[in-house]
């Protein structure tokens, strides 16, 4: 007959065998072993096991880098690809009441790499019959300032906060403004200019979010999602008030130092962009 084990030698068999146990699982799972293989019909063993007790994980790899912002505009939606998709986007729009007075849309033009862009408020009568921005009186005088910045219209973009003219030349409004924003946030995405140069306290309200007086505003830098951003007068306020002309180019003097740029002529007239 065989003789009953005592419970305490049964309890230590067992004890071992749930340790050798236990050390087979470890070393078929515990990353820098070979697993072996499954047997038919068994499910693989998972490809990140927990770590053996009194051992810390390795770290888990970092997912893939994020592609950069200029391959990978966040602000345009999906479809607004180019400035033309935006252009196309603005002239169908029907997001506010604008679209039912206006001629034509104004997205905005010029070099789609610029280092500099102006960002005035709205179109005006010019602007409207042509589809382009600042053609009419301001935007002559637009292109002098320019000029004497060392740059030519073609080499920096022109664009305005709405892309539709108001009635009248009345200001925008806020739901207009804020019906617009997308489309200029998303050309500016793509264009990812220097810096921008808000032309007005309406363009500076929209793009700053920010009711603060304009002779408060300009004269320094303001951030833009990373952009630096310039606060200075809209041309249409410089030929009522040509005096203020001296205080718009003392601002663009800012601009041109960030961008490296010089004066082509010193001219000694503080009225330094023609006659008044």
């Amino acid at each position: 007959m065989t003789r009953a084990r005592h419970p305490a030698g049964q309890v230590a068999d067992l004890a071992r065998q749930v340790r050798e146990h236990l050390g087979r699982v470890r070393e078929s799972r515990w990353p820098g072993f070979d697993a072996p293989k499954p047997a038919a019909g068994t499910e693989p063993a998972p490809s990140h096991p927990s770590p053996p007790p009194g051992r810390r994980a390795a770290p888990r790899p970092a997912p893939p880098a994020a592609a950069p912002a200029a391959a990978r505009p966040a602000a345009a939606p999906p479809g607004w690809d180019s400035l033309d998709d935006i252009a196309a986007a603005a002239a169908t729009c029907t997001k506010c009441p604008l679209h039912a007075t206006r001629t034509r849309a104004v997205p905005g033009e010029g070099n789609p790499r610029a280092r500099l862009m102006f960002v005035g408020e709205a179109p005006g009568a010019d602007e409207d019959a042509q589809g382009r921005p600042f053609v009419g009186a301001a935007g002559k005088l637009l292109d002098r300032m320019i000029v004497a910045m060392g740059l030519a219209r073609e080499e920096v973009f022109i664009a305005n906060v709405l892309k539709c003219r108001p009635p009248g030349n009345r200001d925008p409004q806020p739901p207009e403004a804020a019906a617009c924003l997308p489309y200029l946030r998303a050309q500016i995405a793509l264009i990812r200019p220097e810096v921008i140069c808000a032309l007005g306290r309406h363009a500076a309200h929209a793009l700053l979010g920010t009711q603060e007086a304009l002779g408060r505003l300009r004269a320094r830098f303001h951030d833009f999602g990373g952009t630096p951003l310039l606060v200075t007068y809209h041309p249409s306020y410089l030929l009522r008030t040509p005096a203020d002309k001296t205080k718009a180019w003392k601002d663009l003097q800012i601009v041109m130092k960030r961008l490296g740029l010089s004066a082509p002529v010193q001219n000694p007239d503080p009225d330094v962009w023609g006659p008044r």
